[in-house]
């Protein structure tokens, strides 16, 4: 499949599965946790609430009443018309009932429906936007809605300040058409937009097994859903990217890493190759220099215009050869980040200089996680060349959280705004065994913008199940001064349910059950299952003082728990997500089974039914014990395990039942 088809097959897919649901694709300025989606009475006249969009525009505001989707429509485009906006805006319309758009560069001025789309200084856009300001912004869109003055056609205004800009303004647009109330409409909306931050999206940067090409291949189309520009390849795991880093690809992995370059640029991703050759360079020799740029060079052959040379994970106590202490001295802080530079600004003033189409260098410093000054971070500072982007982490290597104090000293540090690696969802380390992190992003400071050029997650071993989290990482990078954690974990929910409300609940249960974050302390950064734990608090006062009501009161939550895996493999169509999920959703149906069966313990017990307690109590503990058993799949992780889901509160509650009966 070419990267074409992959627009048009994945826009096809999910815009059919939303609107045949009736609900936006995905969030809006427009209030609260749902944020102000249409369709709960609010009609569709110019006083209604927009649809939600995601991720949260700058601006956005009424500007009229919907306009109806015809049956045909006419594509206006021009010179500067970006190919793949011009495209997804065809399988947009395509999705929503238009019969082959014509695509012209002049309207016929008979169309019901016009929809131009271009550059936001082209005559026409401009005069359709109607004062709708294009921002002064890279990646920036103006978007108008205008219903005709007669019947049911309208115009919409699609302009980008850049080509990327023209891709955001369609997918937008996706997100406004619904059919809450008969017909097919565009909500009549005004919108301004532009990202927050520069650089956004995901490092392909953990430990274990690195994802497959048909999930990295989806993995890109997914951050061009969520305007993401960036998918940053440095898999540890991948030999020829940090132990052979000398070495050049293979031709079969270098025809994939050219389908993937190729895929990421039909969805204004930018590819960002990156080498680890810090475990073994030798900065002194010429050739070793010569061999990091023959390696970036075979890459840039494939269309790659971004890099990275990462120097994290490394020992600078000890040189790799002989040559390094001849030139930068004994070992240590100050050495080896002279050393580092050197080889950074190289690359930086040679290669990517003498290259046309680059951007800048990025790289990982080995002290990544800190706020401390050192005489690493003083010689980096002083040296290395100010273009070149610094990743940072936190203050730790999974921070607890990121505040724009923390964020603004540590561009101190380093002389530059940083660009922060967050190292989340990501799962490869020892707390994290055997666990899905699927929480919404949170305890990010709003203006981090202000002080980062950028930010990345570093997501989990599974591809598929990262896109919850990763969705909402998009949505706070887009615009962190709009975001709202609660909203956006809807939205992600909605996104990966293609609209439907009960599957969407059902997504939203399991998130709960694997909402907890861990750090690389004895607290986690975010809390286990904390819906769950809040319908617990209390649970045996109340049965003791009441245990009818109490019993009543729980049973949905285990009935919820039960059922959710079920609705989610009837209604998620992602089935990246649902193999990755494949294995806690079928513990989560145990654990559901176990928790029922053990309210049917409490009964039987209340009504002196020691038979059916004793049964209920062999069926619960029969499912509790098949699914503590299931374990992670080691062709996903290198850490095999027991899955877990809502520990400790769904294991607690069961040995709360079995007390009662055994007291």
């Amino acid at each position: 499949m070419s990267a074409a088809d992959g627009v048009r097959t994945r826009v096809l897919a999910l815009g059919l599965a939303l609107l045949a649901a009736g609900v936006p694709a995905v969030a809006s300025a427009a209030g609260g946790p749902d944020g102000g989606q249409a369709g709960k009475g609010a009609g569709r006249g110019a006083d209604a609430a927009l649809p939600t969009v995601s991720p949260t525009p700058q601006h956005a505001e009424r500007a009229g009443g919907d306009v109806r989707v015809p049956r045909t429509a006419e594509i206006v485009v021009g010179d500067h018309t970006d190919a793949a906006a011009r495209d997804l805006l065809t399988d947009v319309l395509e999705a929503s009932g238009v019969r082959a758009p014509e695509v012209r560069d002049k309207p016929s001025g008979h169309a019901r429906l016009t929809v131009l789309l271009g550059e936001a200084t082209r005559d026409d856009i401009a005069e359709a936007l109607r004062g709708t300001s294009a921002p002064d912004h890279a990646e920036g869109y103006a978007l108008r809605v205008s219903k005709a003055g007669k019947g049911h056609g309208g115009t919409v205004a699609l302009g980008g300040t850049d080509a990327a800009g023209q891709f955001y303004a369609v997918q937008t647009l996706r997100q406004l058409i619904t059919e809450r109330h008969g017909p097919r409409r565009i909500a009549g909306a005004a919108i301004s937009d532009h990202p927050s931050m520069p650089l956004r999206g995901t490092i392909e940067g953990f430990y274990g097994p690195p994802w497959t090409q048909a999930e990295r291949l989806d993995h890109v189309r997914f951050l061009g859903d969520t305007k993401a520009n960036t998918y940053v390849y440095a898999p540890k795991d991948d030999p020829y990217h940090r132990e052979k880093w000398r070495e050049p690809y293979p031709q079969d992995k270098l025809a994939e890493l050219g389908e993937l370059v190729e895929a990421a640029r039909a969805h204004h991703v930018r590819f960002t190759f990156a080498v680890s050759p810090g475990a073994s360079i030798c900065y002194s020799d010429p050739e070793d220099v010569k061999a990091l740029e023959a390696k970036l060079q075979s890459l840039y052959d494939l269309g790659v215009r971004d890099f990275s040379v990462p120097l994290d994970d490394i020992n600078y106590t000890k040189w790799n050869c002989d040559g390094d202490e001849e030139k930068y001295g004994a070992p240590g802080r100050a050495p080896a980040a002279e050393a580092q530079a050197d080889l950074l600004n190289t690359v930086q003033r040679g290669f990517l200089a003498d290259h046309e189409g680059t951007r800048p260098l990025q790289t990982v410093p080995t002290e990544y996680g800190d706020l401390t000054e050192t005489a690493y971070k003083k010689t980096l500072r002083e040296q290395l060349d100010a273009d070149v982007e610094v990743m940072w982490t936190g203050t730790d290597v999974v921070p607890p959280e990121i505040t724009n104090e923390q964020a603004e000293k540590a561009s101190e540090l380093f002389g530059r705004k940083v660009f922060v690696w967050d190292n989340y969802p990501v799962n490869d380390f020892e707390r994290t065994k055997g666990r899905l992190l699927l929480a919404p992003y949170d305890k990010r400071d709003a203006g981090l913008s202000e002080h980062t050029s950028g930010l990345v997650s570093n997501p989990m071993n599974q591809a598929g199940a990262s896109k919850l989290a990763v969705f909402t990482m998009s949505d706070f990078s887009w615009n962190d001064r709009g975001y709202d954690r609660d909203r956006s974990g809807a939205r992600a929910a909605a996104y990966l349910a293609g609209g439907d409300a009960r599957t969407t609940a059902a997504v939203r249960t399991f998130v709960d059950l694997n909402h907890m974050a861990p750090t690389f302390g004895e607290e986690p950064w975010q809390p286990q299952a904390p819906k769950l734990a809040a319908r617990l608090d209390g649970f045996w006062e109340r049965y003791a003082d009441d245990p009818a009501a109490a019993v009543r009161e729980l049973r949905p939550v285990a009935d919820d728990i039960r059922r959710a895996p079920a609705r989610i493999r009837d209604g998620v169509r992602d089935r990246y997500f649902l193999h990755d999920a494949d294995r806690w959703l079928d513990a989560t149906e145990l654990w559901g089974e176990a928790m029922g069966q053990g309210l049917r313990v409490l009964t039987a017990l209340r009504d002196g039914d020691d038979e059916a307690a004793r049964a209920a109590r062999t069926a619960m503990d029969e499912a509790a014990k098949k699914a503590s058993e299931i374990t992670v799949d080691p062709d996903e992780h290198h850490q095999v395990g027991p899955v877990k889901i809502g520990d400790p509160y769904l294991a607690d509650f069961l040995t709360g039942v079995r007390d009662q009966q055994d007291g």
